[in-house]
């Protein structure tokens, strides 16, 4: 009777030790459940970033297509971004409002 004593005590350790490190990883924040679910939070965001980037690439590399076959798209883009007009056009501004004229 004396041995049944000692393993019925070391039955109660496996619980116990099993509860303290269930504890452990739920309230460490350096390596537990909580900075699991931060990584996993971080991750989804980056692959959000990821693919609004790559649609961001398939927009320029369209872009770079149509320059690259189109004459006009070129000289149409070169005068949009230095505000520059073709013969005979003219360039209008317009200012949002609540700005003041200069």
């Amino acid at each position: 009777m004396a041995g049944e004593g000692g393993s019925v005590r070391g039955i109660l350790v496996i619980p116990v030790v099993l509860v303290v490190l269930g504890l452990h990883a739920a309230l460490d924040e350096d390596a537990g459940i909580r900075r699991w679910l931060h990584l996993r939070a971080e991750l989804e965001e980056s692959h959000a970033r990821i693919a609004q980037l790559g649609d961001e690439v398939e927009r320029l590399r369209d872009d770079t297509a149509r320059l690259e076959q189109d004459r006009f798209a070129i000289e149409s883009a070169i005068r949009e971004e230095l505000g520059l007009a073709s013969a005979g056009q003219q360039v209008v501004r317009l200012r949002p409002r609540g700005l003041s004229s200069p």
